[in-house]
């Protein structure tokens, strides 16, 4: 089975609609959501409206700290991230809030662990940066294979039965082989608010068959995508990041 993993979205319609496009190309079969979902972005109605049909056609989603945000007001924000949480606010249904609300922290699935950032805590939201916060989070579930978003960079960490972690930034389009014999973190890039210099949305597929990983990127509307922030009103330096993959 092929897996489509998308974290951190942010709202960005032209972004998620080039992801979905090309995991649908790829033959993806299912779909996992790892957090942010709104935030930042000019379209979270759509975003989540989206998010609901694929869970009600089976995919499965977990909740971010942006998601949080729109009903729990004592998540801490920066100044132009709490602007547009609270535009955000304004723009969702009723129906969309309690979706978001009701996302569980974490989710196994199989030999799978779903969480959107350090597993160990994730109501606290700590980036998973290095070796020293994939293993606390590693040590928390005995899942094979733990994947996350919210550091907004792809990243793959590795622990041998020894505890030894090794890290390394994959290859886009190379898929990698999670042997047996470790244990895994994947960080995945961001859909929708890419900081890794490279503006190209970033989703990845897993191949459960073949236990293999493949981190995609995929160019999208970034001027569409800026020009919607604009529009709203939004801070600037949300559009113009986008340009930049920043």
């Amino acid at each position: 089975m092929l897996i489509a993993l998308f974290a951190d979205i942010h709202a960005n319609r032209q972004a998620f609609e080039a992801c979905l496009a090309q995991a649908r190309d790829l033959g993806a079969q299912r779909t996992v959501l790892l957090g942010d979902l709104v935030g930042y972005g000019a379209d979270p109605g759509w975003v989540a409206s989206t998010a609901m049909e694929l869970a009600d056609k089976g995919a499965l989603a977990v909740l971010g700290n942006h998601d949080s945000a729109i009903s729990n007001p004592r998540e801490q924000m920066n100044v132009e991230a709490q602007i547009a949480i609270e535009w955000t606010c304004g723009e969702l249904g009723a129906s969309q809030r309690r979706f978001l609300a009701n996302l569980p922290f974490r989710v196994n699935d199989d030999d799978r662990l779903y969480v959107h950032a350090d597993a160990s805590d994730p109501a606290r939201w700590i980036y998973v940066v290095s070796t020293a916060e994939a293993s606390r989070s590693l040590a928390i579930d005995p899942a094979q294979i733990t994947f996350c978003g919210h550091v907004h960079r792809p990243a793959l960490y590795s622990m041998s039965p020894t505890a030894k972690m090794t890290a390394f930034t994959p290859v886009t389009g190379a898929p990698i082989p999670l042997l047996q014999g470790r244990r895994w973190l994947a960080v995945l890039g961001s859909v929708g608010q890419p900081r890794d210099g490279n503006p190209a949305a970033a989703f990845a597929i897993f191949d459960t068959d073949r236990r293999e990983l493949t981190y995609c990127r995929v160019p999208y509307d970034v001027e569409q995508a800026v020009a919607a922030i604009r529009r709203k009103g939004l801070p600037r330096w949300l559009a113009d990041r986008l340009l930049v993959g920043q």
